[in-house]
């Protein structure tokens, strides 16, 4: 069985760069994507005015604060911030190896989704480097539970999500979306999905220095009376908003390191249960297991995988 992955790790074909403002900062902000090397991962190099750089590997290991959004790094003047829409465009697009320089605090929000990410990836191409792709392989389940939330891997012979939400708004209510992962699938019912909220907690937002990018432009904004405000509606009729939750767990499972092979599920979930489960996971040795490509093709089926030696290959490590 096919399974729509990669044999062989690719990285961008030449530079493009993207700016926008931030949606927390409200800052101008532009990120460039270049080119890299056959296992340098992701890489995000902050760059401060003073011309010192805070780099980070865009792992699991790296994830400071996921209250409204996923963080790389520890320290709110070194970090960079907002990173889901960009990882989860990289991980659909199956852009193993690249460095992006980030000029700002966070990444531009852009319209709110990832498909600008995936629009400039696609304008400059990728290209093979001829090594092979390593995979993390879920053997087994692995489950957490907060409240009434609660998110798990689950063994499967691909690469799927499960993502289901349930919110006291008769606009929203429950919804689910449900899906095997390829770049296809991602771009047309994933990734146009916008970031949403609603016009109540605005002022909270703001008096803690967040949502100060926020606009219609870049956000579907809930009212008071459960209406959305957008004047074009949503892309997605009636189920965007799960839509773009599903977008998200793309972005923060992406900081395994390496593409994972499973199934993912999670019911009331958001960026910190998304990123605890995939600890979870990577903290269990017995849960999964690392492997590659035998034969030497482009795309990869499911007999074609072999276990290789775990502890050479840590990607989720600083």
């Amino acid at each position: 069985m096919v399974i729509g992955m990669l044999g062989f790790q690719t990285t961008v074909s030449r530079p493009i760069t993207l700016s926008g403002i931030g949606v927390h900062s409200g800052a101008d902000v532009s990120i460039t994507f270049n080119p890299a090397e056959a296992d340098t991962g992701v890489v995000f190099n902050r760059m401060h005015d003073n011309g010192e750089v805070s780099e980070y590997r865009a792992v699991s290991s790296q994830v400071g604060n996921t209250d409204l959004c996923t963080v790389l790094g520890f320290s709110p003047a070194r970090s960079v911030a907002t990173i889901e829409h960009v990882m989860a465009a990289v991980y659909a697009l199956g852009l193993d190896n690249v460095l992006i320089e980030v000029h700002g605090s966070e990444m531009p929000i852009m319209d709110g989704s990832s498909m600008p990410f995936i629009e400039a990836i696609e304008q400059v191409g990728l290209v093979s480097l001829g090594v092979k792709r390593r995979y993390i392989r879920v053997t087994k389940p692995v489950r957490i539970e907060h409240g009434g939330s609660w998110s798990e891997f689950r063994p499967y012979d691909g690469m799927r999500f499960e993502v289901e939400i349930d919110f006291d708004c008769p606009l929203i209510g429950r919804q689910k979306w449900e899906g095997d992962m390829t770049a296809a699938t991602f771009k047309s019912e994933l990734s146009r999905a916008r970031t949403f909220g609603f016009m109540r907690d605005v002022e909270r937002l703001w008096a803690s220095g967040h949502a100060l990018g926020s606009s219609l432009e870049n956000s579907v904004v809930i009212s008071d009376d459960n209406t959305v405000i957008n004047v074009e509606g949503l892309r997605y009729a009636k189920d965007e908003f799960v839509r773009h939750k599903a977008l998200d767990a793309v972005g923060d499972l992406a900081l395994a390191g390496a593409p994972f092979i499973g199934c993912y599920r999670s019911y009331r979930g958001g960026h910190k249960m998304n990123a605890n489960a995939l600890k979870a996971l990577l903290s269990d040795p017995t849960a999964y297991e690392v492997v590659e490509t035998s034969a030497p093709r482009q795309r990869v089926a499911a007999r074609d995988f072999i276990r290789v030696n775990a502890p050479e290959f840590a990607p989720w490590s600083a």
